[in-house]
């Protein structure tokens, strides 16, 4: 048996800052700035699988279920601090959202760096 298992049952963390059902945005990663809504929270490894982001291929045995079998794409899990509740992150100071631009409210501007002129 190897040293090292990947999916080995840890100590579970006892609440996190997402549940299911809620709409998070994803911060980092290939998938970066996509938005879902939380399929399932997997406490024991610390992971989410989310609506819509991270799929992955899969080869599928047949069964009733799929007589074909082949190979079947679905969701994949991501870490937990990879994922931001979509509130919390429109809400950060400094993002433009697409209601303050479509009001017309000019957006937030970074202050110029001082030094040479």
């Amino acid at each position: 048996m190897a040293l090292y298992r990947v999916n080995k049952p840890r100590n579970p963390q006892a609440n996190f800052h997402v549940k299911k059902n809620d709409e998070v945005v994803i911060l980092t990663g290939t998938q970066q700035g996509k938005r879902g809504k939380v399929l399932q929270v997997l406490r024991d490894r610390s992971r989410v699988i989310v609506e819509g982001v991270n799929f992955i291929k899969k080869a599928a045995r047949k069964s009733q279920e799929q007589p074909q079998g082949g190979i079947i794409e679905r969701e994949g899990a991501l870490h937990i601090s990879k994922v931001m509740l979509a509130a919390d992150y429109d809400s950060r100071k400094g993002t433009k959202t697409t209601e303050t631009e479509a009001q017309g409210k000019p957006a937030a501007k970074k202050a110029a760096p001082k030094g040479k002129k």
